[in-house]
């Protein structure tokens, strides 16, 4: 029977940075792997903080910036092997009343009500797909988008694997965790890439263009920083979670924790 696998990503790249190398080897196991990308809406005519974030890019205010991106996803995926991306339409966090990077990292607004569209999103996700398994992230880096990510999947009755936020983990010093308290308790398990996988990673963030200047300062920088942590990716989930990856895949590459 033909297993499938549904990673929920908060932005059209988190999947690919933080569990690429994973979905590319499910793939390649012969599970059905489908990427659904919740904020992927195109805003016309962006203004004030929404604006910034793509001048910075060195993208004019008439460049619809959203459909570039979703067009670096679909190579990103096809790079990994998946079939075509979904993309949910809704509205990146400066489209939401975020005006500054900072406000990207701190409490969500209480004007923010877009959990009620996202938990929607998602059940229709459930009903669509049936996946037998979810990635979806732990929201390291305290990213508002990603942590209303975890906060519609509250109560999600499935088994979940809750990846690593790359790439706030490889950042230094000590990342915010604004979900420690709930994902700590959860083992701590990792996944050792063979070199294809990696390979297919790193082709896979490649194709996000756009944001290599701006992440990594290029790809040469983004090259490196997978360099640092590509032999694994790491994830927390119950046991339940990882063995049913685990017995539906290629067990020689399953490895124990590496931490507790």
């Amino acid at each position: 029977m033909t297993r499938t696998a549904l990673a929920l990503s908060p932005h059209l790249d988190d999947a690919a940075f933080s569990c690429g190398g994973t979905l590319a080897t499910l793939v390649r196991d012969g599970w059905r792997v489908r990427v659904a990308t919740l904020f992927t809406r195109s805003v016309p005519n962006p203004h004030g903080f929404a604006l910034a974030c793509q001048l910075d890019k060195g993208l004019g205010p008439d460049v619809d910036y959203m459909a570039l991106r979703r067009a670096e996803d679909l190579a990103a995926m096809r790079a990994l092997g998946v079939a075509e991306p979904i993309h949910v339409e809704l509205p990146e966090a400066p489209h939401r009343g975020y005006a500054s990077a900072d406000a990207l990292f701190q409490l969500p607004l209480a004007t923010d009500t877009i959990g009620i569209d996202l938990r929607a999103a998602i059940e229709r996700l459930m009903v669509d797909h049936a996946p037998d398994l979810i990635f979806a992230p732990q929201a390291i880096g305290g990213h508002v988008d990603h942590v209303q990510l975890v906060k519609a999947l509250d109560d999600l009755e499935r088994p979940v694997l809750w990846w690593r936020d790359f790439p706030y983990v490889a950042r230094t010093g000590n990342p915010a965790e604004p979900f420690a308290h709930r994902m700590h308790v959860m083992p701590e398990h990792s996944l050792r890439l063979d070199a294809d996988a990696a390979a297919a990673k790193e082709a896979s963030c490649l194709a996000y263009a756009t944001q290599l200047g701006f992440q990594f300062g290029g790809p040469d920088g983004l090259r490196t920083k997978l360099s640092e942590g590509i032999s694994a990716e790491g994830f927390r989930g119950q046991d339940l979670a990882w063995s049913l990856m685990r017995d539906m895949s290629g067990i020689g590459r399953i490895a124990a924790p590496a931490r507790s």
